[in-house]
């Protein structure tokens, strides 16, 4: 059965019109998916998908993701770093001389309105896909994600009643109602830099973006891979946020809003 893909100029002239054209009549081409940038099902047979070509030095994965997410596109990586993303997206382990690499993560968003201090506040729950690494290692010590940002200022949170204390430097740019990066300080102070930037502006809730602009605030609320999950209403999303909390397994900063 064909496929809803979307193949690229730039992905077909990679792989070739021969095996475009394979993918696109339904060979070669996945049915279900994970989507290699939300990391949620996807179905090429009732959804357009993107074809997305991560391309190492040595090494070429074709990865499948919602058009809705990211479009078709190449994407070109360190070749150590596609090594590391091959499992996360073939279910695959690569094999390595010096031992399995290191699963490379992706950080997910979620928006929500949360309730702090009797008002309805606009906040965004920053999840990783997996174990988060100390750059420059090779992830055997764990998962340091909680630590790295605690040293980037953000502070621990053992209950959601209080507001997050604010953190210098960083801000949440939102335009026409799309969010589309958190932005960190540059280095020594320098231009802001996109600490998460979204592959395709995400759309918010009108009551999200009216709750932004009435405080110019957004609340940055981040735990470890698996303590959150993906929770469909926002108070099942407050349950596992105060559930973190609890476990000490939640950071959280206040960030001003750019743009509106």
């Amino acid at each position: 059965m064909p496929r809803m893909l979307d193949v690229s100029e730039d992905v077909r002239a990679e792989i070739g019109d021969a095996e475009a054209d394979r993918l696109l009549v339904g060979d070669n081409a996945p049915g279900s998916y994970d989507c290699t940038s939300c990391r949620t099902p996807g179905d090429s047979e009732q959804e357009r998908t993107s074809t997305v070509l991560f391309v190492g030095d040595e090494t070429a994965v074709l990865a499948f993701a919602h058009a809705s997410c990211i479009p078709s596109q190449v994407v070109r990586v360190a070749e150590d770093q596609l090594q590391g993303a091959v499992r996360s997206i073939t279910g695959s382990e690569p094999q390595n001389p010096e031992g399995p690499m290191p699963e490379q993560a992706v950080l997910g968003i979620t928006s929500g309105l949360v309730l702090i201090e009797d008002d309805l506040r606009p906040a965004l729950v920053v999840e990783p896909t997996g174990p988060i690494a100390r750059p420059g290692t090779d992830g055997r010590g764990g998962d340091e994600f909680l630590q790295l940002l605690q040293e980037q200022g953000f502070r621990q949170s053992y209950d959601l009643d209080r507001l997050p204390a604010p953190l210098p430097g960083w801000s949440v740019l939102l335009a026409v109602g799309r969010l589309h990066a958190v932005l960190q300080p540059g280095t020594g102070g320098g231009t802001p830099v996109a600490w998460w930037q979204a592959h395709q502006p995400l759309q918010v809730t009108d009551g999200w973006r009216a709750a932004a602009n009435k405080s110019q605030q957004v609340l940055v609320f981040a735990a470890p891979a698996g303590a959150i999950g993906q929770q469909p209403r926002e108070d099942l999303l407050r349950d596992a946020l105060d559930k973190a909390a609890v476990n000490g397994l939640l950071v959280a900063a206040s960030m001003p809003l750019a743009g509106t």
